[in-house]
């Protein structure tokens, strides 16, 4: 038995003409490129400025562990652990967004603050957080 293929078509009557309209073609997927390096004589776009990379320092020559915790990485008393230099200064460079952080130091499992920061508040745990302004 033999298959007939139909055309859906759509009669729409104005008051002067009589106008008859296709069904649209089902839509097919469209396939892109990766994009490609920049063409000779392209500029590229300008790419938005990096996040500010911030030092973070406590002189503790004895200290055996030393992490600094805060509000850019939820508290955390691991996530950012400081290398030690053998004159015991502990540091860490962290790029972080533009915005107002506080933070303390765990130093062998004690939290202090740090000394050296220009501005504290209140925690609520009677002591205060450091306060870092990217």
């Amino acid at each position: 038995m033999a298959t007939k293929a139909t055309k859906t078509t759509k009669t729409t009557t104005t008051a002067k003409a009589t106008k008859v309209t296709e069904a649209p073609p089902a839509a097919k997927p469209v396939e892109t490129a990766p994009s490609a390096a920049p063409r000779p004589g392209k500029t590229p776009a300008a790419k938005a400025p990096a996040a500010p990379r911030v030092t973070f320092q406590l002189r503790r020559p004895a200290a055996r562990a030393v992490a600094v915790a805060g509000t850019f990485n939820a508290w955390s008393s691991s996530a950012a652990p400081l290398l030690a230099s053998p004159d015991g200064t502990w540091s860490i460079e962290l790029t972080l967004a533009p915005g107002v952080y506080e933070y303390r130091f765990v130093v062998d499992g004690q939290w202090i603050s740090d000394s050296r920061a220009k501005e504290w508040v209140k925690n609520p745990f009677g002591s205060t957080n450091s306060v870092l302004v990217v």
